[in-house]
């Protein structure tokens, strides 16, 4: 039986197939975005496993195009479940942030609730 979560989300997930790279130290592994929000993002357990723990820090490197957008997420593994990996972010540069601020734009189609969920970031 797969372990569930109470869904407590105020941000929009945005399913998004991107190359992502997660790093902590000196270990690397690939892995596939599932979705992402203005606070984490849900991966798949690449093959052969990974090795981190609830509480790791990390970065998630989410390659947007083959040119040079980047978003770089330094993250916190929040929770491991069934096949998914959950992480919650913890800073972000400004140039990443414009890039996940126009990714989520892009998919929610609507002014208002990209306000309202920058309203909820920034007053949380």
């Amino acid at each position: 039986m797969t372990e569930q979560i109470p869904e407590r989300r105020r941000f929009t997930r945005i399913h998004f197939d991107a190359r992502c790279i997660l790093r902590r130290g000196a270990d690397e592994w690939d892995v596939r975005l599932a979705d992402i929000c203005f606070k984490g993002a849900l991966t798949e357990i690449p093959e052969g496993g990974i090795d981190l723990a609830v509480g790791d820090a990390a970065e998630l490197m989410i390659q947007l195009d083959p040119e040079e957008a980047v978003i770089d997420m330094p993250v916190v593994l929040n929770h491991k479940i069934g096949n998914y990996l959950g992480f919650q972010l913890q800073r972000i540069d400004i140039s990443s942030m414009t890039h996940l601020r126009r990714l989520v734009e892009l998919n929610l189609g609507d002014p208002d609730l990209l306000e309202r969920e920058l309203d909820h970031l920034y007053h949380d």
